[in-house]
């Protein structure tokens, strides 16, 4: 309960938070500090925007934390000859919009960029988060504004708008822009088969799969077809001594005897809609403690914002083209049918097909594109659910997280190993494909 209130006083109260940690009044901030400020307060609201607006399946938030992260990386792009724009790498994205050669805040640009980008993707979020997001604009626009010229303020805002919605018009032709009923297909013809696919849930929406045409989405950085594709899935069988009876019985033997520790994993890295910022989310979380804990440069923030929501977003993309062609069950479905007929899994298992494993493709993708971006050995302290009452939990690099999160499916019953072991390295190659472009000039 208490964790609840708090998350909804946050939504309530907008950007106050921002200015309640500060002891420097606004004036006497510099301008990298004013940037930080603003993309701190936005990615905080946006990850709770989330969290509260019904669309947001984990597919959905990878799209919005990818155009976001472009949003935030070309508004300073466009001023900063350090950084090179994504403009003719990543698929159909046009030239962006040229500054004025009259001086620029970048604060300013960057919060003007925010707020109308957040203002599009979260058109459909509740009355509570649409006062967020006008209390978050407003206390923003103060805080970059402070003890800048007001010609300076008002050009670099007619930038970070010219910028936001330059990106908004290229994301609207992707195919993921328009969320109807929720992702589930008013109507979809199940493949016929034991090994297919079928409802797990009693919900009526859920009868049908989430997003089954999201892997036609245009990606941003991996190709329209392979090479991300993986090998079909074990060969079916209710036979006691194949090969998929084994990794089913796996998933059931385990979660006979699961230790308190791996009930914490599987809990931990679940991050359910509405419930949480959703996977994806979830490593966007991380990065910004490693923000706050490294007092890392802003330009240097939204290199790695952009290529992280770029890597779990193709994650996403490629996953489901692979889900949707291969259309295996889910192991609550077997495992009833044909080793314990009241078999309940620690986690709910989601409505759509096993085969690879969602979390497991973006979590690689994730990890694999901040390894690349700031090495292997990279350690770090999660406190993402500590307010949930699943502690923190540390890490010596980015993909021993990434192995937990994969393995966590398993401990939830929602996965077969096969599923989390692919999908890593699925993932792995979509980051590839991602940290081919080119951030820096």
């Amino acid at each position: 309960m208490q964790t609840h209130q708090s998350r909804r006083r946050f939504l309530q109260a907008g950007a106050a938070f921002v200015l309640a940690t500060t002891a420097a009044p606004l004036p006497a901030f510099a301008a990298e500090r004013r940037a930080e400020a603003v993309l701190a307060g936005w990615y905080r609201l946006l990850l709770e925007l989330i969290r509260h607006t019904a669309t947001y399946s984990p597919p959905v938030a990878s799209r919005s934390f990818a155009y976001l992260g472009i949003t935030v990386f070309e508004a300073l792009a466009t001023g900063n000859p350090a950084l090179r724009s994504l403009s003719g790498q990543v698929r159909d994205l046009p030239p962006l919009p040229a500054r004025d050669p009259a001086p620029h805040d970048e604060a300013c640009v960057l919060q003007a960029a925010l707020a109308h980008a957040m203002a599009a993707h979260f058109g459909n979020t509740g009355p509570t988060g649409q006062r967020a997001m006008a209390a978050m604009a407003t206390q923003m626009a103060d805080l970059a504004a402070a003890d800048q010229p007001a010609d300076v303020v008002a050009r670099s805002r007619a930038h970070g708008v010219a910028v936001s919605d330059h990106i908004l018009r290229w994301s609207a032709g992707d195919g993921g822009a328009l969320i109807e009923n929720m992702g589930f297909p008013e109507t979809y013809t199940l493949t016929a088969g034991p090994a297919h696919w079928v409802p797990t849930s009693t919900i009526a929406v859920q009868q049908k799969p989430l997003l089954p045409h999201w892997g036609q989405n245009r990606p941003f950085a991996i190709p329209t077809e392979g090479p991300c594709g993986l090998p079909p899935p074990i060969d079916y069988s209710e036979d006691p001594a194949s090969e998929f009876y084994a990794q089913a019985r796996e998933v059931y033997d385990i979660s006979q005897s699961l230790s308190a520790e791996q009930q914490v994993i599987a809990r931990f890295w679940s991050d359910d809609p509405m419930l949480s910022p959703t996977p994806p989310g979830h490593w966007v979380a991380i990065l910004l403690q490693i923000f706050a804990r490294d007092a890392t440069p802003v330009d240097r923030q939204a290199e790695l914002l952009a290529m992280l929501g770029m890597g779990i977003a193709d994650g996403f993309i490629q996953c489901w083209r692979s889900k949707y062609e291969h259309d295996l069950v889910r192991p609550v479905t077997y495992i009833r049918r044909v080793i314990d007929p009241n078999w309940e899994p620690l986690l709910i298992t989601p409505p759509f097909p096993e085969y690879p494993s969602g979390h497991s493709t973006q979590t690689g993708a994730a990890a694999a594109v901040l390894e690349g971006l700031m090495g292997p050995n990279f350690a770090f302290d999660d406190a993402t659910h500590e307010e949930d009452g699943l502690g923190v939990r540390s890490f010596s690099s980015f993909w021993q997280a990434a192995e937990e999160a994969a393995l966590s499916r398993l401990y939830g019953g929602i996965h077969f190993r096969a599923a989390n072991e692919n999908g890593l390295t699925q993932g792995r190659c979509v980051a590839q494909h991602v940290l081919g472009l080119q951030t820096r000039a």
